[in-house]
């Protein structure tokens, strides 16, 4: 579970957590997917389409429950957390699981994307046809990224929306909207 816990919000090695254990790699797979059957884990995976870009195509781990999270990594309140090293992942995973709630997505609806030169978009997901993101962000006032350019231009983003800690809402862009955690209700 620990060893999990330094994967959150990252990429999944089951080649390197087997080896911990020295067990193989499709043994660390079958033990994740029945942690994810259970609502315990969640297995991310990485959206693909046809580009000439190398795709990520490894799932991304983020526990449902932030304070298993925060327990496993012996975060004991928010004084901890603030000057904790995976405080973004934390918010990420928390972020991540309200929007996926909220908008009643199933897990073979919703994807991350990434390419290996670096760009990549939190969550992707189609609706009405078309297909939307989701940065999410630990910013009091984010603002457009490369990362985000990069996605509208290889995904054709109908929108994209980032979810921050903050309260106000505001127009990035034309098709990016900053939304704070309170006002999920904005979404689509």
């Amino acid at each position: 579970w620990r060893m999990l816990a330094h994967y959150h919000g990252q990429l999944l090695n089951a080649s390197e957590i087997g080896k911990s254990f020295g067990a193989a790699d499709t043994t660390v797979k079958r033990y994740l997917d029945i942690l994810a059957g259970t609502f315990l884990i969640r297995q991310l995976q990485p959206w693909y389409y046809n580009t000439k870009k190398r795709l990520v195509k490894s799932p991304k781990i983020f526990f449902r429950d932030s304070g298993i999270f925060h327990t496993l990594s012996n975060i004991e309140n928010m004084s901890q957390l603030e000057i904790n090293p995976k405080l973004g992942a934390s918010w990420e995973g928390f972020a991540l699981e309200q929007v996926i709630q909220h908008l009643n997505l199933a897990d073979d609806e919703i994807y991350f994307w990434a390419v290996h030169t670096g760009a990549e978009l939190d969550l992707v997901f189609q609706r009405k046809g078309k297909l939307w993101g989701v940065e999410i962000k630990y910013n009091e006032s984010p603002t457009k990224t490369k990362s985000m350019v990069s996605a509208f231009e290889e995904l054709s983003l109908a929108h994209l929306w980032i979810i921050y800690p903050g309260t106000k809402d505001y127009k990035i862009d034309k098709n990016i909207t900053a939304i704070g955690i309170n006002n999920l209700k904005l979404l689509l």
